[in-house]
């Protein structure tokens, strides 16, 4: 009887024990997300300061305004969140994608016929700089795709696709998946495939290849050429060199303005 006295109050004190360090934790616990919602606090603080300092800077400079959203990234700051409050007010960003995600669905608009709503990076920026002139505010590869997904809000239609080194802008509500990203991906160096070059770079069944390859030609993304030598090729226009150089005209910007 007496050593299970002894067993129960040492239970007891191991318990008393473990309710003090439980507590002790959670006191050290609360101190410690105080402590860093401070130092949050005052980071936002600093970085409003540099900002209202630096604002033309950020304007008018893309280099400095990519490593801004990266420092405003870091505690989870997004200046194009809303179109109200201390960021818009101060910079002017909301109003600066605004008008640039305008721009670049009117240049997607204006090449839909051409490419079937499909576009790399490079070409849209090229179109977007065009449409603003020499004196407007330069905008860079970065702006044009943060801009882009704020266009989301608009639905599925927008999107971003990596290919290679580069993305492609889609435009087009089409239903891409990544059997879809994995084709554009081989046809970005000629700008072409077959589905003998499917099956063999992909392992895939040939009806796989072609399923892809049809949906691609449904949505008006590819187009087919059935005379070229060997079997038909598969021409992704997105991806034409030559039409990197074609500009849009003013008559297919103005038929593409609703």
């Amino acid at each position: 009887m007496h050593r299970r006295g002894v067993g129960a109050g040492a239970v007891a004190k191991k318990k008393l024990a473990e309710a003090k360090y439980k507590e002790r934790g959670t006191v050290l616990a609360e101190d410690q997300l105080a402590q860093m919602s401070k130092q949050l606090d005052m980071f936002k603080t600093n970085l409003e300061e540099f900002a209202s300092k630096h604002k033309q800077e950020i304007r008018k400079s893309p280099a400095f305004r990519v490593q801004f959203q990266d420092m405003c990234a870091t505690i989870g700051v997004d200046p194009l969140a809303s179109g109200k409050g201390f960021w818009s007010e101060m910079l002017g960003v909301g109003d600066f994608y605004y008008e640039l995600g305008v721009q670049i669905v009117e240049v997607c608009l204006a090449l839909k016929h051409r490419n079937g709503g499909l576009i790399t990076l490079e070409e849209l920026h090229q179109q977007v700089l065009k449409g603003r002139g020499k004196f407007a505010q330069e905008v860079s590869q970065d702006d044009l795709l943060r801009a882009i997904k704020k266009l989301k809000v608009l639905g599925n239609g927008f999107g971003i696709i990596p290919v290679g080194g580069t993305y492609l802008v889609q435009s087009v509500p089409a239903e891409l998946n990544m059997d879809h990203t994995v084709v554009l991906q081989l046809a970005e160096k000629k700008g072409y495939v077959t589905v003998s070059e499917i099956r063999s770079s992909l392992k895939w069944e040939v009806e796989r290849a072609k399923q892809i390859l049809e949906h691609l030609l449904k949505e008006g993304m590819a187009w087919l050429d059935t005379q070229a030598a060997g079997e038909p090729q598969y021409w992704l226009p997105a991806l034409f060199t030559e039409l990197y150089s074609q500009e849009i005209t003013p008559e297919e910007a103005k038929e593409a303005i609703p």
